[in-house]
């Protein structure tokens, strides 16, 4: 270790001007051990400065390089880890803690004994010692910079000693002037002794000589010592005036920790005050406008709105703490709450004489719209409370209570001047359906009470006065008949005693139009409304809202929230429900006078549910496009409901009403009313739902009907006597299909196919029956004739038959001449235009088949008479060119 320490001193520390006190062998702890060495060290020009470097080997190994060097003045504590047991650790904290292990225990304890004695050598600033055992911390130091700071490092300063420049000149000077000092070190030494010598007897001489002035230094020691008790004595006094001055300064200084404190209070002091004079005064104005200022004018507005947002910002200031304990504070606090509670009683009282006069002058302007298909608008109403928005906002945060109150209020009287509105709206609707003008002329004289705005002024401030206004002149309407009535009597569209058969297209256009511009009107007033809510009473944000109305709560007499001590507001879902619940009070006659228009409408004419299943639903489908929740939308979809109800029960009358049609016993049936009904209510439907969103409804609803037609038409037939069945179940499916193939219903499509073949099949069946055997003898003979040949005999054996020989043939066959085959075919006619309708127009197809079925006949008896009675020349007496023509001119002759 002497030997790295030389190296150390010599390579690294020597060029730097500092001296190596001590050393030891250290690596990082809890890392790859990589060895280097701490060394304390001290520098030999003033003012000392003691170091500690970090020194360790180059990579390449052949020398040692400065890494890094902290000045002790930066060690803060040492810590050695255990006092008592050998622990190669320590730490030492700089600005941060450095963990070391060192090569051994003693060497560690060495290097900080060392780093103790420099600290209480050259630090002011003491290093705390942690752990350290006290047998290595000494009392004191050697003074004197020259001597050693540490017992054991004595021997190494006295080791190696480092001669300083002057020295060295001497040296050098005294070298050349004996040429021979480094050849001949032995008599340069000799040299330099007897001058030694030689300048000590002359020191001695020159001591003895001086005796005299060594006398004279004595006397001058004497009286320099008596001075020396003189200025002692002064410099006694001279501490006494210090001590006393110390005391004084002493005093000041306290004064003047004093005076700082007091100032710095009185800071702090002006800091606080001014916080609350900035953060807590309200300016004259604003409490002039809170208390005086206008709520009228538009100015006026704007200046109470910025008043009321200052004072509430001066409201909810965060106080720090103890400010709450300051009397002005409290005063103004209570100052402030007065002026909040004198405003928001202004504001809310001035706000409901608003909602009186504004609703006097939208009252005065409803004779006008008393006789028009339209509701009054509300646009300038809104705009102008729109205006006090802001102010509703604030006293929906200062002042929930007064703000529940308001808003109260405003569904009272809104819900009433909307129910009037609304009322006599659907008034002039249902006159323009009936066409009574009667009604209208009625309706357009109603009077209006002149104490209206008086009552609406009670109401709002708790009267329990009841609105007046018109009543439904409509309750026991009855529809008159228009001109053209239909034969049938049975009409499925017979509702409420009513016959859909004095109803025209128009009359339906006319009612469609109608419905439409109704809900065009209700659907605008209502997003209006909904919308202006949401502006005017700040519910436009989708968060948790105070204050809404339940559903259990009275629509009539109930607030928006229920009865609560404490006026805090409660809580609900969302404001969306806040919006919806006062959107359903204030319209609260909307849906009952839907569904009022939807009965009248579905009592002049059941077929209405069409038009107004069609509508409706897409009014329903908008309005769940824009807000599936809205109140709109919930009270359109409610509607449609009932409208569906309608729908659905107009088809199931229908299908009673096919089960309870009766036929007379002595006309003929021919089209069943339901039947040509069902066309009717095809055609209508499928102009109606053309590009509809609820054609599903429609499509179930053929299926239920036509299934209905299908089996009422059989049971028809089968009750039928006058007309034969073949007869009803061909004219009728035959209706069937022709209608369906012209309507093109998807969804009907195999019921077509069902209706054609079961047409075709009736047909066939009554002309086979109808024409049964007009040669009856001939067609007696000839199944004779089959029934030999399918016992057995061959067919030109048949002629050889006693019974069915080519006399008897010859005889059968003269029985029936072309003029008898003629007016058997001209009373068949007959009788098949007497069984069919002139509606369908049948004759000529039956007719038809009939002269085909005939001439079949016709040709399997010639087929019979080739084959049996070949060579015979028996012929029958007419042709099928005489056929063609019988048929041709009893059809021309009818």
């Amino acid at each position: 270790m002497t030997a790295i320490k030389h190296a150390l001193q010599r390579d690294i520390f020597t060029p730097n001007d500092e001296r190596l006190l001590s050393i030891v062998n250290v690596c990082k702890a809890g890392k790859k051990k990589k060895n280097c060495f701490l060394c304390a060290t001290v520098t030999t020009e003033r003012p000392v400065q003691v170091k500690v470097v970090k020194v360790k080997k180059s990579d390449k190994g052949d020398f040692y390089k400065r890494q890094i060097a902290w000045a002790l003045r930066d060690l803060a504590v040492v810590d050695a880890k255990d006092a008592i047991k050998e622990n190669p650790e320590f730490d030492l904290h700089f600005e941060k803690i450095y963990k070391w292990v060192a090569s051994s225990t003693a060497e560690k304890n060495a290097f900080i004994s060392c780093i103790w004695k420099l600290n209480q050598r050259y630090l002011r600033k003491k290093i705390d010692f942690v752990n350290v055992s006290s047998q290595l911390l000494e009392e004191s130091v050697p003074s004197g910079e020259n001597q050693s700071v540490t017992g054991g490092d004595e021997e190494a300063v006295d080791e190696y000693q480092e001669l300083n420049a002057r020295e060295e000149q001497d040296i050098e000077i005294m070298m050349e002037g004996c040429e021979y000092a480094i050849s001949n070190a032995e008599a340069f030494a000799e040299r330099l002794s007897r001058e030694l010598q030689v300048l000590d007897g002359a020191n001695i001489q020159s001591i003895m000589a001086s005796e005299k002035q060594v006398n004279i230094l004595m006397k001058l020691l004497d009286e320099a010592l008596k001075e020396v008790d003189q200025i002692e004595l002064k410099l006694s006094s001279y501490e006494e005036m210090l001590q006393s001055v110390k005391e004084q300064m002493d005093q000041i200084s306290e004064s003047n920790h004093l005076i700082h404190l007091s100032n710095t209070n009185n800071v702090k002091l002006l800091s606080e005050i001014e916080f609350l004079v900035n953060h807590m005064d309200l300016a004259k104005g604003h409490i002039k406008a809170l208390q005086e200022g206008d709520l009228a004018s538009s100015r006026g507005i704007e200046a109470c709105t910025n008043a009321a947002d200052a004072l509430l910002q001066c409201m909810n200031v965060a106080l720090r703490p103890g400010h709450d304990m300051l009397l002005a504070v409290r005063q103004q606090q209570q100052r402030f709450s007065d002026l909040r509670e004198h405003f928001a009683r202004r504001l809310a009282s001035h706000l409901n004489n608003v909602f009186v006069q504004q609703g006097h002058d939208q009252s005065s302007t409803l004779a006008q719209h008393s006789v028009e298909l339209t509701l009054p608008n509300h646009h300038p109403f809104h705009r102008d409370l729109l205006r006090y928005a802001k102010l509703m906002e604030w006293l929906k945060n200062t002042d929930y209570g007064k703000y529940e109150g308001l808003t109260k209020n405003y569904m009272d009287y809104l819900s009433r001047l909307y129910e009037r509105e609304i009322k006599d709206f659907f008034e002039v609707a249902k006159i323009k359906m009936t066409g009574t003008t009667k009604e209208s002329k009625k309706f357009a004289t109603l009077p209006r009470k002149e104490s209206a705005v008086k009552q609406e002024t009670e109401s709002l401030h708790g009267s329990s006065g009841k609105l007046t206004g018109s009543t439904s002149s409509l309750n026991k309407l009855s529809v008159q008949s228009s001109g053209n009535r239909r034969s049938q009597s049975s009409s499925l569209l017979d509702m409420g005693n009513m016959s859909a058969s004095d109803l025209d297209v128009a009359d339906r256009t006319k009612f469609d139009k109608i419905f439409e511009q109704v809900l065009s009107e209700l659907e605008p007033l209502c997003l209006a409304e909904q919308d202006f809510i949401s502006k005017f009473f700040k519910l436009q944000q989708h968060q948790s809202m105070p204050g809404t109305m339940t559903e259990a709560d009275d629509l009539d007499g109930g607030t928006l929230s229920r009865p609560h001590n404490s006026g805090t507001p409660l809580p609900v879902s969302s404001e969306k429900d806040m919006i919806r619940q006062m959107m359903t009070k204030i319209f609260r006659c909307i849906e009952p006078e839907l569904n009022n228009l939807i009965a009248l409408g579905d009592k002049i004419d059941s077929f209405n549910s069409l038009y107004m299943l069609v509508k409706m639903s897409h009014h329903v489908w908008t309005a769940q496009n824009v807000d599936p929740a809205s109140f709109l939308s919930t009270t359109l979809g409610n509607v449609l409901v009932t409208i569906k109800r309608n729908f659905d029960k107009c088809i199931s009358n229908q299908i009673r009403q096919m089960e309870e049609v009766k036929i007379s016993k002595k006309s003929k049936v021919g089209i069943l009313p339901f039947v040509a009904e069902f066309e009717e209510f095809a055609g209508l439907a499928e102009s109606i739902f053309k590009n509809a969103e609820r054609r599903g409804d429609l499509d179930k609803a053929y299926t239920k009907l036509i299934r209905g037609v299908f089996v009422n038409v059989e049971k028809v037939a089968n009750e039928s006597q006058k007309t034969p069945r073949d007869v009803v179940m061909m004219e009728n499916f035959h209706h069937i299909f022709a209608t369906l193939s012209r309507l093109k219903i998807s969804c009907l499509e195999a019921e077509k196919k069902e209706a054609k073949q079961k047409y075709t099949d009736h047909l066939q069946s009554y002309v086979i029956y109808s024409l049964g055997q007009p040669l009856e003898k001939l067609n007696h003979f000839f199944e004779g004739v089959e029934a030999r040949v399918a016992q057995g005999i061959r067919e030109e054996e048949v002629s050889y038959q006693l019974a069915f020989n080519k006399q008897e043939l010859r005889k059968v066959i003269k029985e029936y001449p072309g003029k008898e085959v003629k007016k058997g075919l001209d009373n068949l006619y007959k009788k098949v235009d007497k069984h069919l309708c002139e509606e369908e127009n049948l004759l000529q197809v039956v007719w038809h088949s009939m002269q085909d079925e005939f001439i079949r006949q016709y040709k399997h008896f010639e087929g019979l008479i080739a084959r049996c009675y070949p060579g015979s020349g028996v012929t029958m007496e007419f042709t099928i060119q005489d056929i063609l023509d019988y048929c041709s001119s009893i059809a021309q002759s009818h």
